[in-house]
């Protein structure tokens, strides 16, 4: 005589107080727990990498000083320019350098930026360098 026997042939509970589980409400009880959330994306932003800021020479802070009072002397005919220039990162130190080309609005002397016709602003000192 085996240890269940007594009751191995009954029949299955079904309860009267709460209703049955469809397949998915069982299945959601097993999903895997998330306890770090917010994880792989912090270890995402630590392995994105930056760039640091080039310190340009007097040599090349004098061209580029040169290219901005040209485009100053024909900044009424918005002339297409591409600069490229360091973007800031916003969440870490760094940042990376991006080229923009659109119509030069214009040059804002007192904020130090660049205004483009389609609305972006490029602060000067940012700038590495202008075609």
């Amino acid at each position: 005589m085996g240890k269940y026997d007594d009751i191995i042939n009954l029949p299955h509970h079904v309860s009267t107080m709460r209703h049955r589980m469809s397949m998915l409400e069982r299945a959601a009880q097993f999903q895997s727990f998330r306890a770090l959330t917010g994880y792989e994306d912090a270890v995402q932003e630590t392995s994105r990498l930056t760039e640091d800021r080039v310190e340009l020479t007097e040599d090349e802070k004098s061209i580029l000083d040169r290219k901005l009072q040209s485009l100053a002397d024909r900044i009424s005919s918005k002339p297409q320019i591409t600069v490229t220039w360091f973007r800031p990162d916003q969440k870490k130190t760094g940042g990376a350098y991006v080229t923009t080309t659109g119509q030069l609005k214009k040059i804002d002397d007192f904020a130090g930026v660049l205004i483009l016709l389609g609305g972006e602003r490029i602060v000067i000192k940012d700038i590495l360098d202008i075609q």
